[in-house]
């Protein structure tokens, strides 16, 4: 199996871990801690459909210099496809990454509207709840098969 397929599949399958998080986990336990897991698994999806746009650029182009930091590597993404939605999907994962980095708070744990409160920089905040969390899910979700287009 090709190696961008394979990381397909794997973004795939976090996709599958998030599901469960968000309609299993979250929804009995209602902790902040599930919500940064929940998170930590988007994150992997983008960054699995990072390495599969890469890899497929790489199959056709051998002599691709491909940098370890994702930052750099969504860069390189962002330069080879030249697509403006997949950049606004880059865009997205950046910013996610640095939501779960930031110091971040807790309110209504236990509850309906269970929130994680991270300060990006001083005056913005952002606060993720769980109807957050599934407008973010559908955003990954288009990324994945986003990404799927494009490497077909």
């Amino acid at each position: 199996m090709k190696d961008y397929l394979e990381n397909l599949d794997n973004a795939k399958n976090e996709l599958k871990r998030v599901d469960h998080l968000i309609f299993v986990s979250l929804k009995y336990t209602r902790t902040v801690d599930v919500i940064r897991s929940v998170i930590e698994r988007m994150l992997n999806a983008f960054e699995f459909g990072v390495n599969a746009l890469i890899e497929k650029k790489k199959a056709r182009k051998k002599k691709l210099e491909v940098p370890i930091q994702i930052k750099l590597k969504c860069g390189l993404v962002k330069e080879e496809y030249d697509d403006e939605k997949l950049a606004e999907y880059l865009d997205f994962y950046l910013r996610l990454r640095e939501i779960l980095k930031v110091k971040y708070t807790r309110r209504e744990e236990y509850r309906r509207y269970v929130t994680m409160i991270s300060e990006l920089s001083p005056g913005e905040v952002v606060e993720i709840g769980i109807d957050q969390l599934n407008e973010y899910h559908k955003i990954v979700k288009e990324f994945v098969e986003y990404t799927e287009g494009l490497i077909k």
